[in-house]
């Protein structure tokens, strides 16, 4: 599954969502997208099993507009996290888990 970040500056308005924009991104392979921002930055999130990261300036693009300059970050590590109490809590059986 490909995963890419983007962070771009915030415009005027807030990126709208349209279904237009939407369909893109699923002709793309993009399954999940998630949209974040602050007072002056905002942050794409897009992932896919069919999504190829080097589709990531054509997909953020979809929502972000063709004239915002944006920088994509692609994943160091991706992993899931499960309970400690599984492991040995108490670090005592900590070799065993790993």
């Amino acid at each position: 599954m490909a995963m890419v970040v983007a962070l771009f500056p915030v415009p005027d308005v807030d990126p709208v969502l349209e279904s237009a924009r939407l369909e893109e991104l699923a002709r793309l392979g993009v399954t999940h997208a998630a949209l974040f921002r602050d007072t002056s930055v905002a942050g794409l999130v897009l992932e896919g099993w069919a999504f190829d990261a080097r589709d990531a300036e054509r997909a953020v693009r979809a929502i972000a507009g063709t004239t915002v300059g944006f920088r994509t970050l692609q994943p160091l590590v991706q992993m899931a996290v499960s309970s400690a109490t599984e492991c040995g809590a108490d670090g005592k059986e900590r070799e065993r888990c790993l």
